[in-house]
């Protein structure tokens, strides 16, 4: 019943699903080693995040004498599977050119081959059977090449959107091939996975959604009301970066402003884009309209939730977004792009969905909330929690990865 889930980067203020997966499947009697190549404590806000980081083995915090002793030793007691670990890491780099997406050419492979090798050894020392990476990319490439080491078999979980950038240079179709299973969070991504496979490895690639924890939610707060000829506040939330589309949302702001002029909203979250971000409110005019409140714990998101009357979600790629679930679990309608899985979750009953990258579409839709009655949006608010309780509770989801996790490690 031991297992090892292994990222690139772990814990982050993003990865709050990662850490309700694990605890959900420690509750199911699982024993859950968290491996990571490096930690992000300088970002962490969540005290709950601080003690996940204090649980996990950060690889690359050990030093280069550890890592290269332990790696080293290990490939001297593996010579067969080693020359086929190395020859898989050159194959991978090689489809890659250094400074790709994610892929980092041939010699960032040799050093994910020496990653592997102490991992591998780690394995063996706490007798690890399997090892489940999060996100198709760099962390799933160590545990294929764990495996290929002679450590514990492997699987992985795909989220999007950066893995549906270059799949092939993510190696795909050879991680599926050789994983035990591979997990999509929504029917796109597995459709999309099914595009990078062979058709006999397709019933390897289950849908296991990304997790909420139910029991953790209050009742939802009351609405707030909408004063006559004002407008409804908004809360977005996410990491500024090129892919959430924030510089198109303070563009629908501007569109929307011209007809609500009590419009206001608030942007929980930081990022690389934070500084275009702030000038572009400043261009628009909106700084009265616009708040940026940075990184927030998981109680303060929530309370920022409560006093909206929606999200909005302006992404301009996507996989399965947290966000979404989380105002719906909140009792909170949500203004989402129709984008990748953001339709399998978010209906028409429960808010509004717009052509992604259409500005106007997005103002019309903020247009339409603001001439809904308080009852209106609250029966909206309803209908959006039962139905992330439905699809998304944390140990309904940690028991199909437990039936999983249990078959190949039976065997």
């Amino acid at each position: 019943m031991k297992i090892a889930y292994l990222i690139n980067t772990y814990p982050k203020p993003s990865h709050t699903f990662i850490r309700r997966e694990i605890a959900a499947l420690e509750r199911l009697g699982w024993q859950v080693h968290r491996f990571a190549m490096r930690s992000d404590r300088a970002s962490l806000v969540d005290p709950v995040d601080f003690v996940e980081n204090d649980k996990t083995e950060h690889v690359l915090d050990l030093g280069k004498k550890t890592l290269f002793k332990t790696a080293l030793a290990w490939m001297a007691k593996h010579p067969r599977e080693t020359a086929a670990a190395v020859a898989m890491a050159w194959r991978c780099g090689s489809k890659g050119k250094a400074g790709g997406p994610g892929t980092g050419g041939k010699p960032r492979h040799l050093i994910y081959l020496l990653e592997s090798a102490y991992v591998a050894s780690r394995a063996q020392d706490l007798g690890i059977r399997h090892i489940h990476a999060h996100f198709g990319t760099n962390s799933a490439t160590v545990a294929m090449l764990v495996e290929a080491l002679g450590g514990p078999s492997f699987s992985f979980t795909v989220h999007g959107p950066e893995e549906f950038d270059a799949p092939r240079a993510f190696s795909f179709p050879e991680k599926i091939a050789r994983a035990r299973f591979t997990v999509a969070i929504s029917s796109f991504g597995r459709s999309q996975l099914y595009r990078w496979s062979k058709i006999p490895d397709w019933p390897k690639i289950k849908v296991v959604h990304c997790p909420i924890d139910t029991k953790s939610y209050a009742p939802p707060d009351p609405m707030p009301a909408i004063e006559p000829a004002q407008g409804p506040h908004l809360v977005a939330i996410g990491r500024l970066t090129e892919q959430k589309g924030f510089p198109l949302l303070v563009e629908i702001m501007a569109l929307a402003a011209k007809r609500l002029p009590g419009l206001r909203l608030t942007i929980c979250g930081d990022g690389e884009l934070r500084a275009l971000i702030d000038s572009e409110i400043a261009r628009h005019g909106l700084t009265d309209r616009i708040e940026i409140k940075g990184w927030m714990s998981e109680a303060e998101v929530r309370a920022a939730i409560g006093r909206a009357h929606a999200l909005i979600l302006p992404s301009l790629a996507e996989g399965l977004p947290m966000v979404v679930m989380e105002a719906m679990a909140c009792g909170r309608p949500v203004i989402a792009a129709c984008i990748n899985g953001v339709p399998e979750l978010l209906t028409t009953t429960e808010g509004w969905l717009v052509p992604a990258g259409c500005a106007q579409g997005f103002a019309e839709a903020i247009e339409t909330l603001s001439q809904c009655s308080n009852a209106t949006l609250a029966q909206m608010g309803n209908r959006a929690r039962a139905r992330a309780f439905a699809r998304h509770d944390c140990d309904t989801e940690a028991a199909k990865l437990s039936a999983l996790f249990s078959q190949v490690t039976s065997k």
